[in-house]
């Protein structure tokens, strides 16, 4: 039976922290014994929700994930919700697991191990195809997201598809430091998709390119500021993850005018790019609303934004695994 909402969709870049619905959150909160910094259910879920109207900086939007971060959520719930409400059938959830293990308080492997479960769980009950991205931090010192890409590792052939680089700005972070890790993750079978040019400058991206050779740029809208750049993505056949709610509601781009101004660019250049909602639950949207936006907004064109999802298709790490 075909699916109420029509097409199949594909989403590469989804937060597992912020794709989770707020009165679940509040549940497992509590289940968990969580200490939560209110009491009342409504004050809890502007905590972790960008409402439209009151549009928070980049800074807020990451302090978000605070608590988000703090409760061990369901990857069964996610896939099955994003099926649901969406009928997206290829879909990557990215979290940092040593995030969720509380200072070391819960095991890593119990943690990853559970996240493993919810993908199994949701295989047996809906027809999607999920895997895991595992995020390192720009605020952890190497030996830290070394861990990180150990674990990915350790579990590429249980669900674990690539790894990812995310976290607020840190001067002492640099992504050259990063090179032998990236080479090493690659040379194990690992995809790699990195974080840059969302609150940064199209250098972010330009370094990314440069030091971890990326498959996909999460992000990325500001390397439309260097046609030259674009170039170098383009023939690099690299895909680069958009988010538009996101970007919008954390500032990072200006306005609608300003990013259809930046995905003009890419398509004049061809680069190759598709749109995600970062995280539907925190942001109270969904990808059928994203896509929705693209063609309202005049982003792209009804014909341009299949080709986005035939793009989708084609870079997700899902193919990778099943080739």
């Amino acid at each position: 039976m075909p699916h109420p909402l029509g097409d199949e969709l594909t989403e590469l870049h989804v937060h597992l922290g912020g794709a989770v619905d707020p009165a679940a959150m509040w549940g497992i909160a509590h289940a968990q014994g969580i200490r939560l910094p209110t009491k009342d259910y409504w004050e809890f879920v502007d905590l972790i929700t960008v409402n439209p109207k009151r549009r928070k900086s980049f800074e807020d939007f990451l302090e978000l994930y605070h608590w988000t971060e703090l409760i061990q959520q369901s990857v069964y719930a996610v896939i099955g919700g994003a099926y649901r409400k969406a009928n997206i059938t290829t879909l990557e959830l990215r979290y940092n697991p040593l995030k969720r293990n509380r200072g070391g308080e819960q095991d890593l492997d119990h943690i990853i191990m559970a996240s493993i479960r919810g993908l199994d769980r949701a295989a047996l009950e809906y027809p999607v195809k999920a895997g895991l991205i595992f995020c390192l931090d720009r605020t952890f010192d190497l030996r830290l997201n070394e861990i990180v890409v150990e674990k990915a590792i350790q579990y590429r052939k249980r669900g674990v598809l690539a790894i990812d680089i995310a976290g607020p700005k840190n001067l002492d972070f640099h992504y050259a430091d990063y090179a032998t890790l990236f080479k090493k993750a690659r040379k194990a079978g690992l995809g790699i998709t990195v974080h840059a040019g969302e609150d940064e400058d199209w250098r972010s991206v330009d370094e990314v390119m440069r030091h971890l050779e990326p498959d996909r740029i999460g992000h990325g809208v500001h390397a439309a500021q260097d046609p030259a750049l674009c170039k170098r993505i383009a023939e690099r056949g690299i895909h680069l993850e958009i988010c538009p709610s996101s970007n919008l509601d954390t500032k990072v781009v200006r306005d609608l005018d300003e990013l259809r101004e930046f995905v003009a660019v890419f398509r004049k250049h061809g680069v190759r790019f598709s749109f995600n909602t970062d995280g539907p639950e925190m942001l109270q949207t969904t990808l059928r609303d994203e896509l929705k936006l693209a063609v309202r907004a005049n982003l792209v064109s009804r014909e341009e934004l299949a080709q986005c999802g035939e793009w989708a298709r084609e870079a997700s790490f899902l193919l990778r695994k099943s080739a």
